[in-house]
């Protein structure tokens, strides 16, 4: 079974064993407007806690996305490609933008559960 945490920064990893994918809440997703186009990382690229994941570009702005965990980057959403807008309608599921083996499992203790993160929309209004 998955689990999955979630940054303060309304990015989250699903973890599956050692493996997990990284995408952006719905509460990201709506905040940047219509999602037109996705810079997706290399497979194979090395990626650091807190560094670019991808890039969103959105009919309001460019956003970076940052990665929750550091590991390396095992494959791609190339559906994201074609269709951008699965950022938009399934942010959870198909909207997903990488996945990572990941590298230090301690890092996701930073990290919100979703009941934690329920609570912290709550508190930003």
């Amino acid at each position: 079974m998955s689990t999955i945490r979630f940054t303060k920064e309304h990015e989250y990893v699903r973890i599956d064993g050692g493996i997990g994918t990284i995408g952006i809440t719905d509460y990201a997703q709506s905040h940047l407007g219509d999602i037109v186009f996705v810079e997706l990382p290399a497979v194979g690229k090395l990626l650091v806690r807190g560094a670019s994941a991808a890039v969103v570009e959105s009919v309001k702005a460019a956003s970076d996305i940052y990665t929750p965990v550091s590991g390396e980057v095992i494959e791609i959403n190339s559906a994201l490609s074609e269709t951008p807008n699965l950022v938009n309608d399934d942010p959870l599921g198909a909207g997903w933008f990488v996945k990572i083996r990941i590298s230090n499992a301690t890092e996701l203790s930073d990290l919100l559960d979703e009941a934690a993160y329920e609570t912290y929309l709550g508190s930003i209004g």
